[in-house]
């Protein structure tokens, strides 16, 4: 056994700093990639002490972005992606324009030349894949209108990046800087520098359609017929490696043979593979190595991070910071409202958007290579994306603090609007709700039924307890913050609240205090545990019917106030034992079902 062991020894120390400082983070209520960054600095060459080895977190980082986009697609469709081509494209190219210059003008203040003034606002203009995601899944917002908008703008910024990784080089001499006599792209469909610009242009777009038909015609019915064939196998092994080799295959397929970012190849595999019955399995099974490889991301970007140079490079800093973080938001903003779309639709893009990260890294890398960017620049993007990712955060409890002053001056402009039913009877004589229009920015509006069960979660669990609810003609609601689950439910009657139940707002719509019964069918014990101190607070007398996985889960839902919680493997057990004896075994713990 070698000694030598840099991967192992890079893993261990990132993922071991980035959970003691990550858990440190979190008991100070600081959101835990801060600790993962400030872990990255710890292990990285501008700190003393252990040094981890640089290019290896770089690729594993990578890893860990692909299966992020992959995890991403998995949730998303292409007609999800069409609907918001309408403001994703138009927005993301303005933004991008905006904020290259805002770059361009600031490296003019410092003395750089146009080259570099160029690759400086690009690197500034593109939002990190990682971080944006992040936050949209901590808010549970991938699904959502908003979250489909920030993912469209990602998408579009990302073929921009690609064009302009491409175009460098061929632009190098005339920007002033050195060109590259070979080629001006990778894989095996490279045009040679002989072709001239256009020509690059040309094969680029040509390069990225080709991929799109690929896999559209071939990988819709190669990757949904490889992930039914395995699953019928019956091996979990086989099926979680399966869905591990499509999203680095196609990810890393896409980049060799059609100069297609990684990131960018693993959403499309996502998106094709959402299209079968197993892409919730699918997603299941990537979802630990999606975490893991996530957090070494941040750790990576910390380790690039010269903390002395927030004293060398102030105001540069600081001129950089207010860039990405003012200058990206109040575009993104303005860009959003100009469609016409709510306020809150437009804080929270802004706010996505309010960063930088890898392929900031990438241009930064490729301009000083290229001779147009001066290291100083390279400096001054790290420390940029290092403090807006820090920052990233604050900026979501920034515009949750703007939210209520901005309805209230939204709700003296507008006129009233007569409430209207959205829906059949839920209980005997009863309309399901009687609620003004939906809205995107502010809190929903309160259910006006009494008595009535409140469900959270309308998956596999929640949608069998829904249609019995139904059946049974019991009074009652749902709180889903799946935009097609929604919109499935409006469409068979049932009165819906969109949002997460840990949300105060989001639960206070749904009237806990006279509600009846609370039905936790979401499978995430911490997130449920949540919800039963909220509705013990709201109402001591309700009663809360939980699930769980295991025992430890059913001792924290119980120990929180639940007065039921049922684990699944235990049903389970029970069923076969009453099949094989030919009747119920006597409960061993009733109150825990």
């Amino acid at each position: 056994m070698p000694r030598d062991t840099p991967l192992i020894a890079t893993i261990v120390a990132g993922l071991g700093l980035a959970f003691v400082f990550g858990a440190l983070a979190n008991r100070f209520r600081v959101p835990p990639l801060v600790g993962y960054l400030v872990a990255g600095v710890l292990v990285g060459p501008n700190t003393p002490g252990f040094v981890a080895d640089a290019g290896l977190a770089n690729e594993l980082a990578e890893i860990g972005v692909i299966l992020l986009m992959f995890g991403v697609g998995l949730h998303f469709s292409l007609k999800d992606l069409l609907s918001v081509r309408a403001i994703a494209v138009p927005g993301a190219v303005v933004q991008i324009a905006f904020a290259t210059a805002l770059g361009a003008g600031l490296a003019w203040l410092l003395g750089w030349s146009m080259g570099a003034g160029l690759v400086f606002g690009l690197a500034l203009s593109v939002a990190s894949t990682v971080v944006l995601l992040r936050a949209l899944q901590e808010r549970r917002l991938i699904e959502t209108e908003r979250g489909r908008i920030a993912v469209g703008w990602l998408i579009v910024e990302d073929l921009a990046m690609v064009l302009a990784l491409v175009l460098l080089p061929a632009l190098a001499g005339v920007l002033g800087g050195q060109p590259q006599a070979d080629s001006h792209a990778s894989g095996v469909l490279a045009l040679p520098a002989s072709y001239g610009i256009w020509g690059v242009v040309g094969v680029t777009l040509a390069k990225v359609a080709a991929f799109v038909v690929v896999m559209l015609v071939v990988g819709r019915r190669v990757i949904p017929w490889i992930l039914h064939y395995v699953a019928h196998t019956g091996s979990r092994e086989l099926f979680r490696l399966a869905v591990l080799a499509i999203a680095l295959g196609v990810a890393f397929g896409a980049a060799k043979l059609f100069g297609v970012s990684l990131a960018l190849g693993a959403f499309f595999a996502g998106m094709i593979m959402s299209e079968s019955e197993l892409s919730h399995r699918a997603a299941e099974e990537s979802l630990p190595l999606r975490d893991a490889f996530s957090v070494l991301f941040f750790v990576s970007v910390g380790m690039l991070f010269d903390p002395l140079s927030l004293m060398s490079n102030g105001l540069p800093i600081l001129a950089t910071l207010a860039i990405i973080v003012l200058g990206k938001s109040l575009a993104a903003f303005v860009i959003v409202v100009v469609f016409g779309y709510p306020i809150a639709t437009a804080l929270m893009i802004s706010a996505s958007l309010a960063q930088i990260g890898e392929f900031s890294f990438i241009l930064a890398e490729l301009g000083v290579g290229l001779g147009l960017l001066p290291e100083q620049g390279r400096d001054l993007i790290l420390a940029g994306a290092i403090l807006s990712i820090m920052l990233n955060p604050l900026m979501f409890l920034a515009i949750d603090w703007m939210k209520p002053w901005l309805e209230a001056r939204a709700a003296k402009a507008a006129s009233p609007v007569e409430a209207k039913p959205i829906g059949p009877a839920t209980a005997p004589g009863e309309v399901a709700s009687v609620a003004a229009p939906a809205r995107e920015d502010g809190p929903p509006p309160k259910t006006k039924l009494t008595g009535h069960a409140i469900l959270i979660g309308y998956g596999r669990v929640g949608s069998l307890v829904g249609a019995a609810l139904k059946d049974a003609a019991m009074p009652f609601l749902v709180i889903e913050d799946a935009d097609k689950t929604l919109t499935k439910l409006k469409a068979d009657g049932i009165e819906t609240i969109s949002g997460n139940a840990a949300n105060a707002d989001v639960f206070a719509a749904a009237n806990p205090e006279s509600a009846k019964r609370l039905i936790l069918a979401i499978p995430n014990a911490f997130e449920a545990g949540q919800v039963v101190l909220r509705a013990r607070a709201a109402n001591p007398g309700i009663d809360v019917i939980a699930r769980a996985h295991s025992d430890a889960e059913v001792e924290h839902l119980k120990g929180l106030g639940a007065d039921t919680v049922i684990m699944g493997e235990r049903e389970i057990a029970r069923g076969i034992v009453e099949e094989v004896l030919g009747h119920k075994p006597e409960a061993a713990e009733p109150s825990a079902a």
